[in-house]
């Protein structure tokens, strides 16, 4: 039988080529009726027990909140101080922990964009030349040889001493390869790792919010600590001065050496706390400092004793906003469906993946004249590819999947009771800091009036000096615990607006979230 021509073979790679070719569109147009189903369980919010009030919101009880009672996200403007404003926007602008929790999400969204180029086919270009040869023991010598057994009868192939055959090979070649997402692996790593950048936004929020509830908090400290060493500094100079009036009653015999030993230790321990205000006064400058992204040393703030303390009107909200406003609940709910979406991904594992590839460009002995029709070679055709067996490793990443999703709405679940938890607390300090700030300012008013009492019954000589001393020292004491159950008022307000999330609302980070109500169950996988 005569052997088939070079141009017959030639012809028979065309027309097998053109079968492969149609035999791979018919594959991809069979499976393309399953690319918008996607393997692995749809995710649903899971179900969290949302009360309906709080209970320690005495007045938010009546109160339904609207667009006009939204807390502000610059909520930090309530307070009305210019410094406290520029102390929180430069922490906003400089603090590290932000730095850090920016450079997260950016990279959240970076692997979104790497997922969702997984849809789209791969292409490549290269370009090279290669010099060879074989020796003349080689079996191909005379496969390549020509009709006369030797080599180099009509093919790119030089003969060489001994039978000896050498060869060039330049190409230019274009590849493209795409692999259908028929089982939604791809559809279902988009939505994880799209989940997984909400989550980071939200934690972004959460960073940003804790930072300037931190300036809001450690400057009101600072400011207490003012107002402290102001009054305490006056509180040690008439404590000094009792000592010396008590010093001299001694040595006339009109005082005891013990009365003179419990005015020291007065006065010393009044030395004391002055101490600790200005430790605690110190410690504060230095944290905010540090929240600024600053050194210690490249910071501090002018004192301000007569700081007010003003508490802002902070608007009701319902329970059920706290799972729109909290950046924490947003985060662990995200994270739970980025978790029920890799439960799609484990299974897809499951079947078999289809590939479809192409390649094609030029081949000659040499660069030149190599763009030419009679150098082109070309391939194309499918692959499918099913593993078989692994030793259970498929089914061990399903039931991973299936864990991590468990874990993860127990997790969202237990945040939300915690979220809850924070907001009635603050709530409940928020009441009973109230009434024992304006508990603290009624008896700062009755010994105001003591104190000029006492005034005037010393100028008609009615009470001694040391007398009204005492009352001195009694009045400030005074002003300094009310000082205190303000600020202490002050800063719990902070606390709550924190623990209501400040002005960030869920939509920011696109989770599109509505609350629901249901009975707390445990977690399980749909």
């Amino acid at each position: 039988m005569a052997s088939m021509t070079l141009d017959g073979k030639v012809a028979e790679r065309r027309r097998s080529g053109v079968r492969r070719t149609l035999a791979g569109v018919a594959v991809a147009a069979a499976f393309s009726g399953l690319a918008g189903c996607a393997v692995g369980p749809d995710y649903h919010r899971p179900a969290v027990a949302v009360p309906d009030h709080f209970k320690e919101g005495v007045e938010w009880q009546r109160a339904r909140p609207g667009t006009n009672l939204a807390l502000r996200d610059d909520w930090w403007r309530s307070y009305r101080d210019p410094v406290l404003d520029d102390l929180v926007a430069r922490a906003l602008k400089a603090n590290q922990s932000i730095a850090a929790a920016a450079a997260s999400y950016r990279v959240a969204q970076a692997t979104v964009r790497a997922s969702v180029a997984a849809f789209y086919p791969t292409i490549g270009a290269s370009a090279g030349q290669v010099r060879g040869g074989f020796g003349p023991g080689s079996p191909l010598i005379g496969i390549l040889s020509g009709p006369s057994g030797t080599a180099g009868g009509g093919n790119p192939f030089g003969g060489g001493g001994g039978g000896a055959a050498f060869y060039n090979l330049a190409s230019v070649m274009l590849t493209a390869s795409w692999e259908p997402d028929l089982w939604g692996a791809v559809r279902r790593t988009v939505e994880a790792a799209r989940a997984s950048a909400q989550a980071s936004d939200a934690q972004l929020a959460g960073v940003r919010l804790s930072i300037a509830a931190s300036v809001a908090s450690d400057y009101f400290a600072l400011r207490q600590a003012d107002a402290d060493i102001a009054v305490l500094q006056g509180e040690r100079d008439t404590d000094a001065q009792i000592v010396r009036m008590t010093q001299a009653a001694v040595r006339v015999g009109a005082a005891s050496q013990d009365t003179l030993r419990a005015t020291q230790d007065t006065l010393d321990a009044a030395v004391a706390a002055l101490q600790t205000a200005r430790l605690a006064r110190e410690q504060d400058e230095h944290a905010i400092a540090v929240l600024l992204g600053l050194a210690p040393a490249a910071f501090s703030l002018a004192p301000d004793s007569a700081y007010p303390f003003a508490v802002p009107v902070i608007p009701p909200v319902l329970p059920g906003s706290l799972l729109e406003r909290r950046y924490d609940v947003v985060s662990a709910e995200r994270s739970a469906a980025a978790a029920n979406a890799r439960i799609g991904v484990a299974k897809a594992a499951y079947f078999p993946n289809l590939t479809l590839t192409a390649d094609g460009g030029f081949e000659s002995g040499s660069f030149a004249h190599i763009l030419s029709i009679a150098n082109r070679v070309w391939t194309i055709g499918p692959s499918l590819a099913v593993t078989l067996f692994n030793g259970g490793a498929r089914d061990a990443a399903v039931d991973s999947a299936r864990a991590g999703y468990d874990q993860a709405v127990a997790s969202y679940r237990n945040t939300v009771v915690t979220a809850f938890q924070s907001v009635e607390d603050s709530l409940s300090s928020m009441r009973h800091l109230g009434v024992q700030a304006s508990a603290q300012a009624r008896i700062l008013r009755r010994n105001e009036r003591l104190y000029a009492s006492a005034r005037a019954q010393r100028r008609v000589g009615a009470t001694s000096e040391q007398d009204l001393l005492a009352a001195r020292v009694t009045l400030l004491q005074a002003r300094q615990n009310r000082i205190d159950a303000r600020a202490a008022w002050c800063e719990s307000s902070v606390t709550l607006i924190k623990n209501l999330g400040g002005g960030w609302q869920a939509d920011a980070a696109g989770a599109s979230l509505t609350p629901v109500v249901a009975a707390t169950q445990s977690g399980s996988h749909p």
